[in-house]
């Protein structure tokens, strides 16, 4: 929008007219602010000293008895969850055969990798960079299903990362999406447990299948915790529907290893 001629020369002058009264201002507050410290010193100085308290303290005794043994690695989870991640991923049953995505039974995963198994690679990328650590992926497939578990270690200098990825996975586990005008739709079609052994992990089971045209119906289950500074996810996929007791018995077996 143009501004008019008039206006134009007259903002000028209004933004220095403001700024002089400012001026003014600050100068009063400074000459109140001298005649009071100067009045301030004057009754300071006519008062008698106040003697300082002495800068020696009280002995302080020590504790008696020794002192506490560090915990053992089987008991100090920062220890373990330090050490190679790959180590406390869950291993395949017997029976199972390695999923076909894997060379090697556990994988590293980078940020990009892990990225990219999001519809958004590039704003999960983002998303991510601040907090992301390290990853690592294993999965498995049986004749009805298969599965994927990813660990993601969090940098946690600021915020409770994992948790927060976690509570991201649950949001969408139950979204629908079908209300455009609603923030948030449930999916009535999906039913969820709390994992036992968690407080707020949880696990879900779609009853009703994915259908796309020239694909099979696909039915999924997922699962998501968090344990200090990882979060676990577990995928489910199969051609029939997946098991209440099949999502949870793999989602607390992989809680007890962390």
């Amino acid at each position: 929008m143009e501004v008019p001629e008039e206006e134009e020369s007259a903002a000028p002058r209004r933004r220095r007219r403001g700024r002089r009264t400012a001026l003014l201002l600050t100068g009063a507050g400074v000459l109140g602010l001298v005649a009071g410290t100067c009045a301030g010193y004057l009754v300071q100085a006519e008062r008698e000293p106040t003697p300082l308290p002495p800068l020696s303290q009280p002995e302080l005794k020590r504790a008696a008895g020794e002192a506490p043994e560090p915990l053992p690695v089987s008991r100090d989870r920062q220890v373990r969850t330090d050490g190679d991640l790959r180590k406390l991923v869950l291993r395949k049953p017997t029976g199972a055969q390695k999923a076909g995505w894997l060379t090697e039974p556990v994988e590293w995963l980078d940020m990009a990798d892990y990225a990219n198994m999001y519809d958004d690679p590039s704003r999960a990328y983002a998303n991510m960079a601040p907090d992301f650590r390290r990853a690592v992926t294993t999965g498995w497939e049986t004749d009805t299903y298969t599965v994927e578990i990813n660990l993601v270690q969090h940098r946690q200098d600021e915020t409770l990362a994992a948790k927060k990825a976690v509570e991201n996975h649950q949001y969408w586990a139950t979204f629908d999406g079908s209300d455009p005008e609603s923030d948030f739709s449930e999916n009535k079609d999906v039913k969820s447990w709390t994992i036992p052994g968690t407080e707020e992990g949880m696990a879900y089971v779609d009853t009703v299948p994915d259908t796309e045209p020239g694909y099979e119906p696909l039915y999924r289950a997922s699962a998501h915790a968090w344990r200090g500074d990882i979060n676990m996810e577990i995928w489910i996929y199969g051609s029939e529907p997946i098991a209440k007791k099949t999502i949870l018995g793999i989602a607390e077996r992989q809680m007890e290893r962390l």
